[in-house]
């Protein structure tokens, strides 16, 4: 991967509905330039998919929790990571340093919902404790960091 290929993945990460065309003026390469590498990133598994970004509240999801998960002495932890990702509403989980194993965002439309996700949560079998801290509101998420992208990377890639 060389610079051009970071400076296509950050004007990706920026807009990843750019057209070829918009990326090439960008980047001062040929659409079919920029549609040939962005395909061998696609092929090397370095760009993995392309998705909407929405507003969790504009479709009923008010509540956001982040949720501590401390498996059990005998859990595996891929049984448990497995079991929370068939939870519809845990939209992602981070496995952490500390006294928790896992860290999972959850999103629901109510609290009576929060409530009921993390019943359905705790009953997962291998999962010890629980502690959940509520979103009050959101700052900024996702936003793409392409420090590293513009600086060719921290370990010289």
């Amino acid at each position: 991967m060389d610079a051009i290929d970071r400076k296509i993945i950050a004007a990706l990460r920026d807009n990843g509905r750019a057209t070829y065309a918009e990326l090439g003026r960008h980047i001062g390469l040929s659409a079919s330039s920029v549609h040939e590498r962005v395909a061998k990133l696609e092929a090397a598994g370095v760009i993995t998919g392309y998705h909407a970004v929405v507003d969790p509240r504009a479709v009923g999801l008010d509540v956001t929790a982040l949720v501590g998960v401390q498996p059990s002495d005998t859990a595996s932890d891929d049984a448990v990571a497995d079991a929370l990702a068939e939870l519809e509403e845990v939209e992602s989980c981070y496995a952490v340093a500390g006294d928790d194993a896992f860290v999972v965002k959850v999103r629901v439309p109510t609290m009576d919902d929060l409530e009921l996700a993390l019943g359905r949560l705790r009953r997962i079998p291998g999962v010890s404790r629980t502690h959940t801290t509520v979103v009050l509101s959101t700052r900024f998420e996702g936003r793409p960091n392409n420090t590293a992208l513009a600086g060719g990377g921290t370990n010289g890639t």
